[in-house]
């Protein structure tokens, strides 16, 4: 295809790795840069070969596709930097939006720079700040998370560090993990509110927004569909004051204002947005 960008500026170099940006849903989402990058590179690293093969054909580009993904990062990635190595160019490329974000293609960089290899992105559409912009939640600063992962207890154990966080927290979920997220996320954050972004430049673009007990409420009535990009608020200052203090200190607070020792877990679980029995077990533990 013929795109009209200036070809010496923006000329591919044999030897170099391009991370370039593909849309996050509407195909007409992507930069004039990027197609002549795909189109000029010696073959296409994607996460799903399957979907970028319709990107490549929407927009008439014939490349060669070579799988690289999680499960099969260290053997591929080995065999890309042999190719990139040799003197031949890679575009690398994401399931949507921009690689080397919450996907295997930091690894790759990794390597690049464990070898010396050349590399270069071609920015474009991110999901994280297109989702922050509906939401509007959207503040001078914010704190970007990603996907939660490691099992319950793990998960349970990051949002409890990030309960103080005062800048608008950005996770990525997928539909099945949804309801056990917003669960975990009600016990560490309180009542605060949430932006749920889905479909993102489609014609079926969601954003609705909620407090967490609205929202645990309405996703275990609703099957959720789709991968989710969530916006939760960041902390009241308050949130912040109790989160200084370890458990027993914040009971005995409240028992010095006049309160019984009861009264007195029962408030520190409200403040923290944990159960009582978390409260108990914590002073004994502690």
């Amino acid at each position: 295809m013929n795109i009209p960008i200036d070809s010496q500026k923006n000329k591919v170099e044999k030897g170099r790795l391009y991370l370039v940006a593909t849309p996050i849903g509407n195909m007409a989402d992507i930069t004039l840069r990027a197609l002549k990058t795909l189109e000029e590179c010696d073959f296409v690293a994607a996460e799903d070969t399957r979907n970028t093969g319709k990107l490549l054909a929407y927009y008439d580009i014939h490349r060669p596709l070579f799988a690289y993904h999680e499960h099969n990062k260290r053997t591929a990635g080995e065999k890309i930097a042999e190719r990139l190595l040799a003197g031949e160019s890679c575009a690398l490329v994401t399931d949507a939006g921009m690689p080397g974000i919450s996907d295997p293609g930091f690894d790759l960089v990794c390597l690049c720079r464990e070898k010396g290899i050349g590399y270069t992105v071609v920015p474009g559409p991110c999901a994280a700040v297109t989702a922050l912009v509906l939401s509007g939640m959207a503040e001078k600063e914010f704190a970007f998370v990603g996907f939660l992962s490691g099992s319950d207890r793990e998960k349970k154990e990051k949002l409890e560090a990030l309960s103080s966080e005062k800048r608008p927290l950005i996770l990525y979920e997928a539909p099945h993990r949804l309801t056990d997220t917003l669960t975990l996320m009600r016990e560490s954050f309180a009542e605060r509110k949430i932006a749920f972004c889905r479909e993102l430049t489609k014609i079926n673009e969601e954003v609705a927004q909620m407090t967490l007990e609205e929202a645990l409420s309405f996703y275990q009535e609703r099957e959720p569909r789709g991968e989710y990009v969530l916006i939760v608020e960041g902390a009241p200052d308050e949130a912040c004051f109790w989160a200084e203090m370890d458990v027993p200190s914040h009971v005995a607070f409240y028992q010095q204002q006049g309160m019984s020792k009861m009264d007195a877990m029962k408030a520190a679980a409200r403040d923290r947005g944990c159960s009582k029995n978390e409260i108990y077990k914590q002073m004994i533990d502690g």
